[in-house]
């Protein structure tokens, strides 16, 4: 009974701890190592260039590939084959015949040559017109003006007698000191001259000249007529107009 004494019924019993079984202590190891390599993750992932991570970014280094240049040859390169050229001989030195006299006879006759004809020379060919010339006084023409007129006028006809319109006349040369380049033409002055006539107006003052000024007849496209017609001018009020009259050739 006395073994009782000490038992408290009030109190509650405590159990005892299980023990741990192998189970459970490979279950705390793989939490263990899961929880070291996610941490190990974490640290690179942190720090990739870090001690313990293998695969480093500085590790793996891109290295430039080479790239292959052609050998392309020069565009102005052309290759030429080196002519073979034969060696050339020497010709040795020919022989020289001993001069011998040759006999002659200072009584041998020779033929005098006839001399030959003489050509004639042949004819100039004539420019397809040809051109009078007169000098009279403007007052048949101009004789509003007076004496106060100097010019060359005239006429243009073909073979048949019939006016050449159009025509071109050039009158150049130098007079008085001043040169002269004056241009006319046929059929601009029908009522005083008819179709077939021309004026070309120098001054108001009718001067002396011999030979200075020259007259051409052209046609519409500026070929030449005639050859050059020079002419005289004169200071005379009954000469101070050239008349030329060109006609064409038959």
């Amino acid at each position: 009974m006395s073994d009782f004494k000490d038992i408290d019924f009030d109190r509650p019993r405590q159990k005892r701890a299980p023990a741990l079984q192998g189970w459970d202590i490979l279950s705390i190891g793989v939490l263990l190592m899961t929880a070291c390599i996610g941490l190990y993750y974490l640290l690179v992932f942190l720090n990739p260039n870090t001690s313990i991570n293998p695969f480093t970014p500085s590790r793996f280094v891109l290295v430039p590939t080479t790239t292959i240049t052609p050998i392309v040859m020069p565009a102005t390169w052309t290759p030429s084959a080196t002519p073979y050229i034969p060696d050339t001989d020497t010709p040795l030195p020919t022989f020289t015949p001993i001069f011998t006299p040759t006999p002659f006879s200072l009584a041998t006759a020779t033929n005098t040559l006839k001399p030959s004809a003489t050509l004639k020379p042949s004819a100039t060919p004539k420019a397809p017109f040809s051109a009078k010339v007169t000098n009279i006084s403007s007052g048949k023409y101009h004789p509003e003006s007076g004496c106060n007129w100097s010019g060359v006028a005239g006429i243009v006809l073909d073979k048949n007698n019939a006016p050449l319109t159009k025509a071109q006349l050039l009158l150049l040369g130098t007079l008085n000191g001043q040169a002269i380049n004056n241009f006319g033409m046929t059929s601009l002055y029908p009522l005083i001259y008819g179709p077939a006539g021309f004026e070309i107006y120098l001054s108001s003052t009718p001067v002396d000249s011999k030979g200075t000024l020259y007259l051409q007849l052209r046609d519409q496209g500026g070929v030449p007529l005639s050859e050059n017609i020079y002419i005289d001018t004169y200071s005379d009020c009954s000469k101070n107009m050239v008349w030329v009259e060109f006609k064409e050739n038959r």
